[in-house]
């Protein structure tokens, strides 16, 4: 069976299509949108100019949908219409315009769906460690020991919104940084309660991570499919994107064009979070929100099949 989710996200539209067997899932092919919803947010709510963005985007990728006779296809939204007070208004419109029904998932549904996609790629039984997904307007965190939930929460900051928030440039300046970093400080720490413990394995999804997997790639020379970045790594990524110069335009442009805006807001985020944590390397995964949203589809689908035994 093949099965199509699309993600809307606060940054970038995601199509995913699957083919789904009985135990296991593989990924035909990705299509993204950057269709940058975030930056839409006017005195909390999604504009009119923005609500049109997101039904165009889905139009966009019901085009290719119907091209290939896909009929079995889910819609989801995360921060960019949790976070907004317009949500039902923007919802209707949304699925009017489209014909698809729009389910938005709350902060904490994001942190456990992404944290259960990441398990399908990443080996957490025996680590004790903490899950991380980098959006436009949210992150979230999951807390595990031997592949055991121990806690988990969404926070209001994400990498657009930051930006949308923080920088007046292409690449933030001092004064920028500076904004940026106390804006972290005041969604993340002041709310966290006492989650903060020392992790020292993160698992990481989302375009935030797999950009800073890419810049180590390249400037550390790693072999192709590594997926480790280190402390120290991260670190000195950080300190060439803060510097914002030409070496560090360069590196988005040839890397992450598409991130030219966003990475070093991100980036900004993880390592705070890598600080917190006193972590000292990240995985990162392929599979993130979408693979959990799609392994609970198929968890329920299973379950209604499944004959009731009498006792």
């Amino acid at each position: 069976m093949k099965q199509a989710i699309i993600d809307i996200g606060s940054n970038s539209m995601r199509l995913t299509l699957y083919e789904v067997g009985d135990a296991s899932f593989k990924i035909i092919f990705r299509e993204k949108i950057m269709a940058g919803l975030a930056g839409y947010v006017e005195n909390g709510s999604l504009s009119a100019d923005g609500i049109e963005s997101a039904y165009n985007g889905l139009l966009t990728f019901r085009e290719t949908l119907e091209a290939l006779d896909i009929s079995n296809v889910a819609v989801f939204a995360t921060a960019s219409l949790r976070n907004i007070v317009n949500t039902d208004e923007a919802v209707a419109a949304i699925n009017a315009a489209t014909g698809y029904r729009v389910e938005v998932i709350s902060g904490e549904e994001e942190a456990l769906l992404g944290y259960r996609g990441a398990l399908e790629d990443v080996d957490m039984e025996e680590e004790n460690g903490a899950f991380i997904d980098i959006g436009g307007a949210s992150t979230e965190v999951v807390l595990f020991e031997q592949g055991k939930i121990q806690a988990s929460t969404s926070f209001q900051v994400g990498s657009l919104s930051l930006y949308r928030d923080c920088v007046k440039k292409i690449l933030p300046g001092d004064g920028a940084l500076k904004r940026m970093r106390k804006v972290v400080e005041e969604k993340i720490d002041a709310t966290a309660g006492t989650m903060f413990e020392q992790r020292h394995s993160l698992v990481c999804v989302g375009g935030t991570a797999r950009a800073i997997l890419k810049f180590a790639l390249k400037l550390y020379s790693l072999p192709e499919g590594h997926r480790r970045v280190s402390a120290e790594q991260l670190d000195h990524i950080c300190e060439l994107l803060y510097e914002g110069g030409r070496s560090a335009a360069n590196l988005i442009l040839k890397l992450e064009p598409d991130r030219i805006h966003t990475i070093v807001p991100g980036a900004m985020i993880m390592q705070h979070l890598f600080k917190l944590f006193d972590a000292e390397e990240m995985t990162v995964s392929k599979y993130g929100v979408r693979e959990g949203y799609l392994c609970r589809m198929i968890s329920r689908t299973r379950s209604m099949h499944t004959p009731k035994t009498g006792n």
